[in-house]
């Protein structure tokens, strides 16, 4: 996932897959306007892409020997009115590209959040009017891409983040729990869309990857995410509920933690699996019980370990991400003389095909 090479440009992106020893990338585009400021980069020029920058792009891979899918991650369902339009034009921009890339027949995927609506979500029964509003907005939505092949997906990150530290709640993406998953295929029951699956947040969540997968329909996993948590035990709050804001003077005076920032409320730090910190999930087992139950799919990295992605310096980031290749390894491939090795033989080449030009379909056309 690109989100990790926000300074670098799309070519020298290719040549840090080559160095890491990935078979693809997921390129983040993300809006330039819009109003995240975390893990986020745009590494394709969306408002400037047409067949023959597909068709471009495609051959860059091919000669690169990696496969592609595209994504950008806001909130489609809530959050600032303006920016939610926004926001969900942007998402079928993307449709847009994915199906010139190919969409399935190239396994192109469109990821995103669902996102959240709390003025709905305050309200008693919040929950259900979330589902509700999830299924006006995105079922036409995903029926627009199963018009032209191409799959969404979404990932299951609750977002912690998103509102003040000074709400006591931290479910701001409605995909963040297997229940409202579940649901969300009952009420909009095309194929074409599924998830991202993140391990790592059911982990500081304090639910078991392995369980979440046991109940989980895998033709609705398309991509797992390759990231890591490390749970830190609090005295003070306890691991049901998030850290809170209170006045520093306050924490001080007793000695008590508090949050800090609105990213500050769980105690957990994100890590890498294999790099340099303890790791409070099981891989073997996971991937173990994923494979057992017929999933083939990519697992991407998505590098935000402390100890790598967040220190900024480019030599850990990539050290990260090579560690967490390296891990898998013997998880994931079979043993050769070179030692657990990603086969040659299992790489197919993207079809550069040659699709006709649509136009940039928008919401209000949609609706």
């Amino acid at each position: 996932m690109t989100s990790a090479f926000d300074q670098l440009s799309l070519e020298e992106t290719v040549e840090k897959a080559l160095q890491i020893g990935v078979q693809g990338l997921d390129l983040c585009v993300f809006r330039k306007d819009g109003t995240r400021n975390d893990f986020v980069a745009t590494h394709l020029d969306y408002l400037n892409f047409g067949p023959e920058e597909a068709q471009s792009l495609l051959r860059q891979f091919n000669q690169a020997s990696l496969r592609l899918s595209i994504g950008a991650f806001e909130n489609l369902i809530g959050g600032d009115p303006i920016h939610r339009i926004h926001n969900q034009n942007h998402l079928l921009r993307l449709i847009r590209i994915a199906y010139l890339l190919g969409g399935d027949d190239n396994d192109v995927t469109v990821g995103t959040f669902v996102g959240y609506n709390h003025e709905l979500g305050n309200q008693e029964g919040g929950f259900e009017k979330n589902l509700l509003e999830y299924q006006r907005i995105f079922g036409p939505i995903i029926r627009y891409a199963a018009s032209l092949g191409v799959t969404v997906v979404y990932e299951n990150c609750p977002m912690e983040g998103w509102r003040s530290s000074g709400y006591t709640g931290t479910f701001n993406n409605l995909s963040g729990v297997l229940a409202a998953r579940k649901l969300m295929y009952e009420l909009v029951p095309e194929k074409n869309h599924g998830e991202i699956y993140d391990p790592s947040h059911d982990v500081w969540q304090h639910t078991d990857p392995v369980s979440v997968m046991q109940h989980t329909d895998m033709s609705r996993v398309r991509r797992i995410h390759v990231k890591s948590t490390r749970n830190v035990s609090d005295p003070f709050w306890g691991n049901m509920y998030p850290m809170q804001q209170i006045r520093p003077e306050w924490a001080e005076k007793v000695g008590i933690t508090s949050s800090k920032n609105p990213w500050d409320r769980h105690h957990y730090e994100a890590t890498l699996p294999g790099f340099g910190l303890g790791d409070s999930m099981d891989w073997r087992a996971f991937v173990g019980l994923v494979k057992a139950k017929g999933f083939t799919g990519p697992f991407e990295i998505e590098n935000e370990a402390l100890l790598s992605k967040q220190t900024g310096s480019m030599g850990a980031i990539l050290q990260g991400c090579k560690a967490a290749v390296q891990n898998l390894a013997p998880l994931l491939w079979e043993l050769s003389a070179e030692g657990w090795v990603y086969p040659e033989s299992a790489y197919q080449p993207l079809q550069v095909l040659r699709r006709s030009d649509i136009p940039v379909m928008t919401m209000d056309q949609l609706l």
